[in-house]
């Protein structure tokens, strides 16, 4: 009886034992491909990868400890998005974490099983990168930009700034969905504000500053920045050219505005880098981009420089300054 109890045991300790050490075994470390549309010297870039990466920590998740991040950065290059996009791909990452449209669709181009998700996006319904803002459908969900009306709210900022505007340049990027989606809405405000409207292409430098150069030979004009990868690739470009042409100008995000520009209206965006950990984190736990909403911003901020309105001899109204989240002296 003796000897059957003891083999009993031993058998219970053989059988135990392995469950015992699977329970300890750690979680196995999840891999994220990162991929920018911008350069890694661009001085907004330390910003970004400081957001995602504390946005992951919020959720458990520790680089170099649980998750591994591998970054990759298009420096404004649409070949080289392209080629680290496939990249990214082959190093096999459970998640793809991407900024702005130009990366999602390159991505989308060369994977339709790694799940994506996305920041910066201005139309993803239009631009074919989701089924609906509720339901994505597919293996790419995220934050959006802003929703199309806002590009009229721009408009009616640069006239309470400058009420004797009558001459607009919009600086848009044709070849792309929320190019066109962005200037119509422009347009649309325009007639109704007796605002001409001249469209100014950004796919390259020479055609900034030869359009912008042949806008501003006539007076009472201000401009638009749209939102696009040139334009954020050009950005000092622009804002120079519009101080030298002293043209009042609207852009986008606050990243201009810090960088001298006049004013601007738009979402935190690197706030968005910060919050996409939380979908992040629900994928790595099993969820499905197809099932979880895009989501659509709920605050926008404006934010003025003082400075550079001094500059080009403005008077910023003390109705727009008290709305402000930021004024720059």
């Amino acid at each position: 009886m003796k000897r059957r109890a003891f083999l009993a045991q031993i058998g219970a300790v053989a059988i135990s034992r392995p469950l015992a050490v699977l329970a300890q075994q750690p979680e196995r470390t999840r891999r994220i491909g990162v991929l920018f549309p911008s350069g890694p010297n661009d001085s907004e870039s330390p910003a970004r990868v400081t957001a995602l990466e504390q946005g992951l920590q919020q959720w458990g998740w520790i680089v170099g400890r649980n998750v591994l991040v591998d970054y990759r950065w298009g420096a404004g290059d649409s070949e080289r998005i392209r080629k680290f996009a496939a990249e990214l791909i082959a190093l096999g990452p459970d998640v793809i974490f991407a900024s702005g449209g130009t990366t999602v669709g390159s991505l989308l181009q060369a994977t339709r099983a790694v799940p994506i998700v996305f920041v910066g996006v201005f139309d993803p319904v239009g631009a074919g990168f989701v089924e609906s803002l509720a339901r994505p459908g597919a293996n790419a969900t995220g934050f959006m930009q802003f929703e199309y009306s806002v590009s009229g709210k721009w408009l009616e900022l640069l006239k309470e700034i400058v009420p004797a505007l009558k001459r607009l340049a919009v600086l848009r990027d044709p070849t792309v969905t929320a190019g066109i989606g962005q200037f119509a809405a422009i347009q649309s405000a325009a007639t109704s504000l007796g605002v001409d409207v001249i469209p100014v292409n950004v796919r390259d430098r020479g055609e900034i500053e030869s359009g912008l150069a042949a806008f501003a030979r006539s007076g009472n004009g201000g401009v638009i920045v749209t939102a696009n990868a040139s334009s954020v690739f050009h950005r000092d470009l622009i804002i120079a050219l519009a101080a030298r042409h002293k043209l009042p100008a609207v852009y986008y995000r606050r990243l201009y505005v810090d960088s001298g520009g006049l004013i601007s209206y738009g979402v935190d965006i690197i706030d968005q880098h910060r919050r996409a950990a939380a979908y992040i984190d629900r994928i790595f736990k099993g969820e499905t981009a197809a099932n979880l909403p895009v989501q659509t911003p709920t605050e926008y901020e404006l934010v003025i420089n003082v400075k550079t309105a001094k500059a080009l001899g403005i008077a910023i109204p003390a109705t727009l300054l008290v709305r402000a989240a930021a004024v720059i002296e």
